[in-house]
């Protein structure tokens, strides 16, 4: 017990043994709730230094394509992956590790835009031998990250020479024009029924790829039929006067495009990517109006095959044209195949 000359020692101490607890409960559930990013590492938690080789994976979403992420792999040097979210957990971990031997894997899950300028999180992005976006709700991507440190970190491992890939939404913002999703997402026949719907919302500059320079990418592009909404991003493009001749790069589901710095590609996968590129501007594209764009130069290039985006060419590739006349497509091809 306390005696009345010990009253003021014995207050103190209570105090403390009641009250510090309490700040310290406070204080850590200050931190969780103020933490906008979750963390999953796999493999060594030190960090390594390889030599990379650049690169880009473009992924057109669905099943992911081993040979792919083996290409990402050997290019990394083995060292420390970094997969960059917005939903979902950590599957990738687990997937990236058994194709190949590497330091480590380590997802970042962001919850907001704030995680996108915490030290932590950039640290694991910088230090990155290979980065790849996930797919999940590009929109979110946009939120987070344009315009923010984790956009100049991702440039900073371009000029580094890191390969860097997408799928999905992932793949959705690789190129200078992307479609954010911002409003949800939008269907082929919707698009070209109003070009200026709500949901037709386009970005540009979130990141800067030069062999990506005036592209657009779309992906699952037969399996969800999303050919007439990318042919109403190229005119919208072109209406708005963000570029006088504008492309896009459409992969289908189990497919991906090697892409080297210098512009030369490879199809891997089970599917094709499709090269498209506008030849003329769009003769009706308005408001609520059908759009109507012809001549749209197309090359579908399989597995195993090439193609050159300096020269938007490809010696393998089947080419054929497509045309928009009030909102409906028609293609060359001698069965009269959009695809």
């Amino acid at each position: 017990m306390c005696t009345q000359r010990r009253t003021s020692t014995c207050f103190f101490l209570i105090t403390a043994i009641v009250v510090l607890p309490l700040m310290l409960i406070a204080q850590e559930t200050n931190q969780t709730a103020t933490k906008t990013y979750r963390d999953f590492r796999a493999g060594n938690s030190d960090d390594v230094q390889q030599t990379t080789k650049p690169g880009f994976v473009l992924m057109g979403g669905g099943t992911d394509v081993d040979e792919a992420f083996r290409w990402l792999i050997e290019r990394s040097g083995g060292g420390d992956i970094v997969v960059i979210r917005a939903s979902g957990a950590d599957g990738y971990n687990a997937y990236i590790a058994k194709l190949g031997t590497v330091n480590s894997v380590d997802t970042l899950l962001f919850e907001s835009r704030e995680a996108s300028s915490d030290p932590f999180v950039l640290g694991r992005i910088r230090n990155a031998e290979a980065l790849w976006i996930a797919g999940g709700d590009q929109s979110k991507y946009v939120e987070y990250w344009k315009n923010s440190p984790v956009a100049d970190a991702i440039h900073a491992l371009v000029k580094r020479g890191v390969p860097i890939g997408g799928t999905s939404a992932g793949l959705a913002v690789l190129g200078e024009f992307s479609y954010a999703a911002l409003k949800d997402t939008i269907t082929s026949a919707d698009a070209l029924k109003n070009p200026y719907d709500e949901r037709v919302t386009i970005e540009k500059d979130f990141l800067k790829l030069s062999p990506l320079n005036g592209v657009i990418t779309d992906s699952h592009w037969v399996t969800r039929d999303r050919l007439g909404r990318t042919l109403v991003f190229l005119a919208r493009i072109l209406k708005d006067g963000w570029s006088p001749a504008p492309r896009a790069i459409a992969i289908d589901e189990r497919t991906a495009v090697l892409l080297e710095p210098d512009g030369a590609a490879r199809v891997v996968g089970s599917g094709a990517a499709y090269f498209l590129r506008t030849t003329e501007p769009p003769q009706i594209c308005e408001p609520g109006k059908p759009l109507t764009l012809r001549n749209i130069a197309v090359v579908r290039v399989k597995p195993g095959g090439h193609f050159d985006t300096k020269s938007w060419t490809s010696p393998d590739g089947f080419s054929y044209n497509l045309s928009v006349i009030e909102g409906k497509v028609q293609s060359n091809q001698p069965n009269g195949s959009l695809y």
